[in-house]
């Protein structure tokens, strides 16, 4: 398909300004930790290496958590009557964001929380007999443990439904599900199980088409900072958080180590994805040469079959989001709670009325999420219609490297990059941050069905001598409604959550829905604080409904259609 000069030049233009604000912010970065005394400082304190140890441990854990979860939900459900439960399950746990998620878990297994409570509810009937009465809460840190078992937690529950729905959209694309689905039809036919045909048909072929959602799920898992300060240990702090308070410092030299912080532990994650991808290679090698040779008797169909049975895993991942939201919508209302009573002495919407007078945070957390949204939904069509398949293929990585790097680092870059633009502290420095935070997650939503349209209907309008603009405003974009409005909910649930470069670039001036939650976890609030972590909540959920009520396939009657 030839492209005229016009299209190929807006997409020029396109790539050029994308790689403009890139290379700028990470030349910014890297200047920021220019210093060799920054980096001496840096190797000299005592706490870099168990910060360092802990962000690798308790990322790798959840990715492997993560990972696995991922792989035996969808063993057990693909092809399935679970399947199609599945993906309507999937959007309502993605518009949970990881602050409210994090913030419903401690207030489940904080030493005063649900769990606590039940157990001690529980247990009234034999405190004669077992001496195992709880009259105050117990000494034991259950959230934010020193162990990170509560973060871990937290990023495994919540990576695992980006990695289902990524690995959806693939398993959706009509060539490879269609070829799946033939090559599954003659593993039954030859009498083996459907999920032993599962797992050496289709994870071989899925996994390294996950290989880019993969790296943005380890990558977020172990640098992460607004999660780790809410459910992650702070004695010491995992490295990221480290370096994020290092940035917050005023005297300039701790700065500029936390810039160097912020670089080392790029490096850090950039060999950990390297060992990772070579790890992938070898195992798909002896994928390729262990799962060709053909079952054993044990895997052909009997009894023991099972692939209707209902998936543990999903409903363990249903309970626990069921659970979270139960407990920060209960949070929300709830008054005077002494331990160990298992419901509050009353209920109060105080927390609310508090919320509802802060109505310029949530003006600015909406004017923030459907700008940055809609301007990267804007960015992506525009890449998506003008440039080559060629070059879509080669510069994407480009638009994926704000999704690759840690958010401490691009954070220190976007600031650079504020200061030099004299954009600092402004809403319209904030903009442009949001707006390259959430472009990786919209074009990596769009750009499968947008990909995948098919081209003869476009053919077929130019035989009627319909223009092009007429091809897209009447016949494509219709089409394409239903992604267009996903991939604007999925920027906006992303604005929502965006933490760091609120926070950094905004200078302090501008508070959202999130920095509020994050600053109210850390007091005594708790009531306030869930209020906000529903509302968190709330914003992407009633947009992800919009969405999918816009993307709804239009019903005609007989009539209509003959018309």
């Amino acid at each position: 398909m030839r492209f005229e000069s016009g299209p190929r030049a807006a997409a020029f233009a396109l790539a050029g300004s994308a790689a403009l604000v890139l290379a700028w912010t990470l030349a910014a970065a890297f200047w920021a930790a220019a210093d060799a005394r920054a980096w001496a400082d840096l190797l000299a304190q005592p706490a870099l290496v168990p910060a360092l140890w802990l962000s690798l441990y308790t990322g790798g854990a959840a990715f492997a958590l993560a990972l696995t979860g991922t792989a035996l939900i969808l063993a057990a459900t693909h092809g399935t009557a679970q399947w199609p439960v599945l993906l309507r399950r999937v959007p309502a746990m993605l518009a949970l964001p990881h602050a409210a998620f994090a913030i419903g878990l401690v207030l489940l297994l904080a030493p005063s929380g649900w769990l606590v409570r039940l157990g001690a509810a529980l247990l009234a009937p034999f405190n004669d007999g077992l001496a195992l009465r709880l009259d105050t809460p117990p000494p034991w840190q259950s959230a934010q443990d020193p162990w990170g078992l509560g973060l871990i937690a937290v990023l495994a529950f919540k990576e695992i439904p980006f990695l289902l729905w990524a690995a959806a959209a693939q398993l959706g694309r009509p060539d490879l599900a269609r070829r799946l689905r033939m090559e599954m039809q003659v593993a039954h036919s030859l009498g083996y199980r459907p999920r032993t045909a599962w797992w050496r048909v289709v994870w071989p072929q899925l996994l390294p088409r996950l290989q880019a959602p993969l790296l943005a799920a380890g990558i977020y898992s172990i640098t992460v900072v607004d999660v780790a300060m809410l459910a992650g240990p702070s004695t010491p702090a995992p490295l990221a958080v480290l370096t994020w308070q290092w940035l917050q410092d005023p005297d300039p030299a701790r700065n500029a180590m936390g810039a160097a912080g912020a670089w080392l532990l790029t490096g850090v994650v950039a060999l950990v994805a390297l060992a990772g991808i070579a790890l992938q290679s070898r195992w798909r090698q002896g994928a390729t040469v262990g799962w060709t040779r053909g079952f054993t008797t044990q895997d052909r169909t009997g009894a023991t079959s099972g692939i209707e049975r209902p998936p543990v895993l999903l409903q363990v991942l249903a309970l626990a989001y069921t659970a979270v939201a139960s407990a920060l919508v209960l949070g929300s209302a709830m008054g005077p709670w002494l331990f160990p009573a298992l419901w509050p002495q009353g209920w109060t919407v105080q927390a609310w009325q508090s919320v509802a007078q802060s109505a310029d945070v949530v003006g600015d957390t909406l004017a923030l999420a459907l700008a940055s949204s809609a301007l990267a939904l804007l960015g992506c069509v525009a890449w998506l219609e003008c440039a080559p398949p060629p070059w879509q293929q080669r510069l994407q990585g480009l638009w994926f490297l704000p999704l690759l790097l840690p958010t401490v680092l691009w954070t220190v870059g976007l600031h650079q990059l504020a200061l030099a633009w004299g954009v600092d502290g402004s809403f319209k420095g904030l903009w442009l941050a949001h707006t390259l935070c959430v472009l990786p997650y919209v074009l990596l939503t769009l750009q499968g069905p947008y990909g995948h349209f098919d081209p003869r209907l476009q053919a077929v309008a130019a035989s009627l001598g319909r223009s092009h603009a007429a091809f897209l405003w009447r016949i494509k974009w219709p089409l394409l409604r239903a992604p267009l409005a996903a991939s604007l909910a999925v920027g906006f649930a992303v604005s929502v959550a965006q933490y760091l470069p609120t926070v950094y670039v905004g200078a302090g001036r501008f508070a959202t829905v999130n920095t509020e939650a994050v600053a109210l976890a850390a007091g005594g609030q708790r009531s306030l604080m869930a209020a906000y972590a529903v509302l968190l909540w709330t914003l992407p959920a009633l947009v992800f409904a919009m969405a999918a009520v816009l993307g709804r396939a239009r019903r005609f009657s007989p009539r209509q259609t003959l018309q």
